[in-house]
């Protein structure tokens, strides 16, 4: 007969699986994942049921300029925010775009930012875009185009069930903070900027 071994296995050292426990849930209540840049749609690129934030005063800029600049490997111009002296200074006015961001969102908190018109406001496009975005207010909307219909403006449909999508799961950081992720690579604030020297057709300045 074989003799049992009297050897033993070891113990690792006490605590050692302690630094590669899971010592998280999955989530955690009341910690948000870290945002990306969020999405700047006008009323008729949502092409989905969408709410504003019900806060206005916090959620709803005031009236900011941008600009579309050109980005090699882009297929789209890439919208910049830019200090308005430094647009009205160098660029056309047709080239300066002055919108408000609302913080807005899709069914199942797809968030995005709602870009409004604030110039031209009798133009029947910019009044229907408004006419929606105070309806979202208050209940989930869809906007479509009427242009199909030989109709200038859009059409607002509101769902049917007020509780056919879960309550927006709004964000707590600020609309500044929101801001700042989305335009941190695409803010104007010098004359020396790589976006404004391309839209000028200026060399790039390498100092």
């Amino acid at each position: 007969m074989t003799k049992k071994s009297d050897s033993k296995i070891e113990n690792p050292p006490t605590g050692f699986m302690d630094k590669f426990r899971s010592k998280r849930p999955p989530t955690i209540a009341g910690v948000e994942t870290v945002l990306t840049a969020l999405p700047i749609l006008r009323v008729g690129e949502a092409r989905d049921f969408f709410r504003v934030h019900p806060d206005e005063d916090n959620y709803a800029s005031p009236e900011l300029c941008f600009v579309h600049v050109p980005i090699k490997g882009v297929k789209n111009d890439v919208m910049h925010l830019i200090d308005e002296e430094i647009a009205v200074e160098h660029l056309s006015a047709a080239q300066i775009l002055r919108r408000r961001l609302v913080l807005a969102s899709k069914p199942h908190d797809v968030l995005f930012f709602l870009s409004l018109p604030t110039q031209n406001l009798d133009n029947q496009w910019n009044v229907s875009a408004l006419e929606a975005y105070s309806r979202a207010k208050h209940f989930w909307v869809k906007p479509s185009s009427r242009k199909a219909e030989g109709v200038e403006g859009y059409k607002i449909d509101v769902a049917r069930d007020e509780d056919a999508f879960p309550p927006t799961r709004w964000p707590n950081r600020t609309l500044d903070q929101l801001l700042e992720v989305t335009f941190r690579n695409a803010n104007i604030d010098t004359d020396k900027h790589p976006g404004l020297l391309r839209l000028i057709g200026a060399k790039p300045d390498l100092t």
